[in-house]
């Protein structure tokens, strides 16, 4: 005896009109597994080319890592060695994870280096040995982090006019004169709270990290004045 078969039941298609399907659409690729699991490698560094710049053994690959959100100076630069040291001197022959953020056109990995729970990228701007990369800034948080290691002149910031290091690629090798080298008056909070009352860079900084004139950085970007300090 033959048992009849129930119909099978069709599912109902979301209109295209709908918003929950726009929602579907677009929602979609933060399910698929590179949003899930952000690429990560972990291994042992192995060796230092600089002070932005490191080889991760991961197994038996070698892997060339740059590290994102700064700039060291060259080996060639003032301060250049010294980076290279600190770098190596943080995770040199150390078990490290870099959470990748992608490749460059030279085939290095970049990514942002942890040991533990130490963020290496930001301690060397912290420290004074690198610069915030402003071209390729995704964390606005360095720029917090070089303006308070140049206002303590820790590390290159002790140095007479430090010459960032894309401009020194470029062959601008030449400082220009810090601009607290042009003021003939000692700075002090006062009445000044807009960019076009400022003489130069250095009073703009001072009334901006010192006095809190927050109206000089309307972007929020931690550089005042940007006609005045670019």
């Amino acid at each position: 005896m033959f048992q009849a078969v129930p119909p099978v039941k069709r599912c109902k298609m979301i209109p295209s009109n709908s918003l929950i399907y726009w929602l579907l659409i677009l929602l979609a690729p933060w399910f698929s597994p590179q949003f899930v699991v952000a690429e990560a490698l972990k291994g042992q560094v192995v060796a230092i080319a600089d002070g932005d710049t490191l080889t991760l053994l991961v197994g038996s690959a070698q892997h060339k890592v740059r590290l994102t959100e700064i700039d060291t100076p060259e080996r060639a630069q003032p301060w250049g060695q010294k980076a290279k040291q600190a770098l190596a001197a943080k995770v040199f022959q150390r078990t490290v994870m870099v959470q990748v953020s992608g490749h460059d056109r030279y085939g290095r990995t970049l990514g942002r280096v942890y040991l533990d729970n130490r963020d290496i990228n930001r301690e060397l701007v912290e420290e004074g040995h690198a610069w915030a990369y402003r071209q390729y800034l995704t964390d606005q948080d360095f720029l917090t982090a070089e303006a308070l290691a140049r206002d303590l002149k820790l590390g290159l910031w002790g140095s007479p006019n430090p010459v960032p290091p894309w401009d020194w690629r470029r062959g601008k090798r030449k400082a220009k004169p810090r601009d607290e080298d042009l003021a003939t008056t000692s700075l002090q909070c006062g009445n000044k709270h807009f960019c076009k009352e400022m003489i130069h860079c250095a009073e703009a900084r001072f009334h901006l990290l010192t006095c809190g004139v927050t109206s000089l950085d309307g972007d929020k970007d931690g550089i005042p004045c940007e006609a005045l300090c670019n």
